[in-house]
């Protein structure tokens, strides 16, 4: 029995990668709670066992006084037969290594996981529980919260799931292992699992910015002249992307070259729209960008998108702008502020290399700024701030007359296309002229007509 006892201690701390001499340890501080129970003792120090770490055989024993009266004479031990213990001490006895053994393998399974924070793991999917998934990962669980999941993406009991380690809690009673497939640095070690480069820190990710399952933008630097940092990351005809976005479930993701320059890192972050042109305002912490009209929308992206993400991977506030507003803005605000006794031209041309583009800007800036890059006193600050606030509210109204006019219009259109879809697509029989009439009028809208 006592070699038995051994081998079954070997296996518990091998599955659990307990050590042994805890659990050992254990064992004894639960015969000895058996002993306390069963003599209804309250001394600490009265009893003591010891396990033959070679046999297994383990020694219970009693600390008794030689001179009840005299405290220092000494103690010697009445060693006690385990047999001699009842069923309620051996009880006790159970339970203690039981809570033992799991407050062991709790600190086991905290000290493993937490060196392991920020790795990335592959588990197998178990269940939902609240919105949460459940990932079995080793000898442990690990949740996955709804916030930190991939919106849209599910998994079946059995799946493989490919995770970070984010976060391991010393919860009540359990280890609490937090999962992520939506934080960034679960994008960045894939790339340091699919491109040497980047986990031998040749090809460094600089910034990055993510909208979980929908696209991620990422600003990469060699320190090897000799490597392409953006072809490296790509790989062959695609190859290494490929296996990243694969295991993203299709997400976008642009890679784009950084650069110690504000003004060109914008413009690469923008891409694939073509950019004309970069305007920096620090003082508002603003960038003012001039694309193409045909490069508008694929600038701004789906639902405004890809600036958003450019936005955050730079940490500039972004304006895209055509060349025709950009024009009309420095048209405007030259016109308000030329008639400013005080203002020279080149005043007006310090305004536009400080990324002061608009009546707007100037308002916002305030005279403090003024002041200080343009050389104004106080009261000439002040005056042009004045100016430009009345003359931005004239323009917020006309922009709004045009806008509710643009509105108005695009409605109308939508109206005359849908009655001219409806009389086509009735099964009555049209007259000639209704046809020539409606297709004129569908060339108008169209853009057709001459």
């Amino acid at each position: 029995m006592n070699s038995e006892t051994l081998r079954i201690l070997d296996s518990i701390a091998r599955d659990r990668n307990i050590d042994r001499e805890l659990l050992i340890g254990d064992l004894e501080q639960a015969m000895i709670s058996a002993a306390r129970k069963h003599f209804n003792s309250l001394d600490t120090e009265e009893f003591g066992c010891e396990m033959d770490r070679l046999t297994g055989r383990i020694v219970l024993w009693r600390n008794l006084p030689l001179d009840p009266d005299d405290p220092s004479a000494g103690t010697e031990r009445e060693e006690i037969p385990l047999e001699r213990l009842g069923r309620i001490p051996a009880q006790t006895a159970k339970q203690v290594m039981i809570q033992r053994f799991r407050e062991d393998e709790r600190n086991s399974l905290l000290d493993e996981f937490a060196k392991r924070q920020g790795e990335l793991v592959t588990g197998v999917a178990q269940r939902y529980e609240g919105g949460a998934l459940i990932v079995q990962i080793d000898r442990a669980e690990g949740f996955m919260p709804r916030s930190e999941q991939i919106p849209g993406e599910q998994f079946q009991p059995g799946d493989r799931v490919r995770c970070l380690i984010l976060d391991v809690r010393d919860a009540v009673n359990q280890v609490k292992i937090v999962l992520s497939r939506s934080h960034p640095d679960f994008i960045r070690k894939l790339f340091e699992t699919e491109v040497p480069e980047v986990a031998e820190r040749v090809i460094e990710i600089k910034a990055m910015a993510r909208e979980p399952g929908f696209r991620t933008k990422l600003a990469v630097a060699s320190v090897d002249s000799k490597v392409d940092a953006v072809g490296a990351c790509v790989g062959v005809r695609g190859s290494r992307i490929r296996n990243i976005v694969d295991e993203l479930g299709g997400e976008k993701i642009d890679i784009v070259r950084w650069n110690e320059s504000s003004q060109v890192l914008i413009a690469n972050a923008l891409k694939p729209a073509e950019v004309e042109e970069v305007s920096l305002c620090f003082e508002l912490g603003r960038s003012t960008i001039i694309v193409r009209e045909d490069q508008l929308s694929l600038a701004i992206g789906r639902r405004g998108q890809n600036v958003r993400l450019a936005a955050r991977l730079t940490g500039w506030d972004i304006d895209i702008l055509t060349p025709a507003e950009f024009a009309k803005g420095l048209e405007i605000l030259e016109s308000t502020v030329r008639g400013i006794e005080g203002i020279s031209n080149e005043m007006l041309d310090k305004m536009g290399a400080l990324g002061i583009i608009s009546v707007f800007d100037v308002e916002e800036v305030g005279v403090a700024v003024l002041e200080q890059e343009l050389g104004l006193t106080p009261e000439l600050a002040e005056h042009v701030v004045a100016t430009c606030s009345e003359r931005s509210k004239e323009v917020a109204e006309q922009q709004a007359r045009d806008k509710a006019e643009n509105d108005a219009r695009v409605a109308a259109d939508r109206e005359a296309t849908d009655s001219i879809l409806g009389v086509a697509g009735s099964g009555g029989t049209t007259p000639p002229a209704a046809d020539a009439e409606g297709d004129r009028a569908a060339d108008k809208i169209l853009g057709g007509g001459q």
